[in-house]
């Protein structure tokens, strides 16, 4: 009999017979789309559970940093990070704008700060820092020197839902937040997005630009997009915001077993949990050190899918190695070591709420096997 594969990421589903209700009041109202009643109402319970002011609703994470950058009038050049999924990039190069790729830092993958201020030239309009795998960047260094150079900052908090530091949200840093709310992250509205910013004039201007730059129902000032979230991903975000607390709460035990079962095993290392924190757990990340481990990553990815066990390389390759980038001079792999030494070493093990504790240690007890004795 062939095991079931274990997948590195599923969507996590609130049970159907509560999401029925939602669905009949969708139709009794007839009210789909255009900031209908569920709409308003998940903005607000969102701004309240997130602790932050503003938020704005998206069809999707990657049209919310496109708008994010044009609301800001983002134009020029934009240091940014490589160790990203491709979207990060990609809303730059919609916006005319062109991405400078600066290295990170070993310990959580972020962008290294010290490496920003080289980066600057007067073409630079902003900073567009990733919160990688939820852990925050280094923000009160970042914001420090974009106000010593006049920069916006942009953060892509896709991997940060529920993400706290000191207390505090970690959205409420830089000019502006960008979330996904895609299915497979730790909150979700099947597809979807968000954008939190800190003024009412600001949100007002996001919100025009999100319904094709109307300004009321005869006046248009600019170009905008259609990116609105409808009803009934709208209706299935408040539902899953009654369990996303149980979510994380699982996810923190899932990494607390995988850490407590990989302790020891030479070779593999773990991030560990930065202090002062509130974590959501997105991903279960590891580095594979091939000397010290006996195979390289790639070689253990291939053998864990021969086992049914479906890891992710993540983010492997580099922004910086694709088609639309490898040609830009801070895209050359010699300015970015750290990058590209923990793009050819990391690994996302299976992260979801359905994952059973047997799971966990089938997961663990397959990368021991391959360990070099």
């Amino acid at each position: 009999m062939i095991e079931q594969p274990i997948p590195v990421i599923r969507p996590t589903l609130p049970p159907l017979e509560e999401f029925i209700p939602y669905l009949e009041k969708i139709w009794d109202n007839k009210w789909l789309t255009n900031n209908g009643c569920f709409h308003q109402q998940l903005e607000k319970e969102l701004a309240d559970y997130l602790g932050v002011n503003y938020i704005s609703l998206f069809s999707n994470g990657t049209l919310a940093l496109i708008s994010a950058l044009k609301a800001l009038n983002i134009q020029g050049e934009v240091i940014t990070t490589p160790f990203s999924f491709v979207a990060t990039s990609h809303a730059l190069l919609w916006n005319k704008a062109t991405p400078v790729f600066v290295d990170i830092e070993p310990d959580y993958m972020n962008m290294d700060p010290d490496k920003i201020e080289a980066a600057i030239t007067p073409r630079v309009t902003a900073i567009m820092p990733v919160h990688v795998y939820g852990n925050p960047c280094q923000m009160d260094r970042i914001q420090e020197i974009a106000d010593r150079y006049n920069l916006k900052v942009i953060y892509d908090a896709a991997h940060a839902f529920g993400v706290k530091k000191d207390g505090v949200s970690i959205l409420d840093y830089g000019d502006l937040s960008v979330l996904s709310f895609h299915a497979t992250k730790v909150y979700n509205t099947i597809e979807g997005g968000a954008i939190v910013s800190h003024s009412s004039e600001m949100k007002e201007r996001i919100d025009i630009l999100k319904n094709f730059g109307f300004r009321g129902e005869m006046r248009v000032d600019e170009p905008g997009i259609n990116a609105k979230l409808n009803e009934v991903q709208a209706a299935y975000g408040l539902l899953q915001l009654k369990y996303v607390d149980d979510y994380i709460k699982r996810r923190k035990e899932i990494a607390l077993l995988y850490r407590q079962l990989l302790k020891g095993i030479d070779g593999i290392s773990v991030l560990s949990d930065m202090p002062e924190v509130q974590h959501a757990y997105p991903y279960f990340p590891i580095l594979i050190d091939k000397e010290k481990y006996g195979i390289d990553r790639d070689e253990l990815y291939g053998k864990l899918k021969d086992d049914n066990i479906l890891s992710r390389r993540y983010f492997y390759p580099l922004i910086s190695d694709f088609e639309p980038y490898r040609h830009l001079p801070s895209a050359a792999p010699e300015s970015l070591p750290v990058a590209m030494e923990i793009a050819k070493k990391v690994l996302c093990l299976p992260m979801h709420v359905d994952l059973k504790n047997d799971e966990i240690n089938r997961v663990c007890a397959v990368l021991t096997k391959y360990h070099r004795k």
